[in-house]
């Protein structure tokens, strides 16, 4: 945790970058936050992280299309569900089950944790003005 806080920091406290560089950085604490909280071997993350980034392109084709089709809440949420349940199967192969399991529980975590992060630094901003 303390770790991440600081990545997170670190990250955000360099000259105002754009959407592409905040989001390229949040991946890269992402992957490191994925790596230590599931614990990946070297072949472990080999197998891992490709069949990760194609899971993390789909998804991300998902919202973007949610955008441009204004597509409902529901029929998005239900595709992201379908997605997440065909890389159970790619993540088991990568991984073992536990560890599979395990990418989702983490992949949500990383989620407060950032949103928790965000919402601090909003009170701070706040409190200084």
């Amino acid at each position: 945790m303390f770790l991440f806080t600081g990545l997170l920091l670190t990250a955000g406290a360099q000259d105002p970058p754009g959407k592409e560089r905040i989001g390229s950085r949040i991946e890269a604490l992402k992957i490191a936050f994925l790596t230590n909280k599931l614990n990946l071997s070297t072949e472990e993350a080999q197998r891992f992280w490709p069949v990760y980034n194609q899971y993390t392109r789909e998804i991300r084709q998902v919202r973007i299309e949610q955008r441009q089709n204004k597509s409902s809440e529901l029929d998005t949420e239900e595709n992201i569900l379908n997605i997440r349940k065909k890389y159970n199967a790619e993540f088991t192969k990568a991984l073992n089950a536990g560890k599979a399991n395990a990418f989702f529980a983490a992949e949500k975590d990383f989620g407060t944790l950032v949103q928790k992060e965000l919402m601090e630094r909003r009170e701070l901003r706040k409190s200084r003005q």
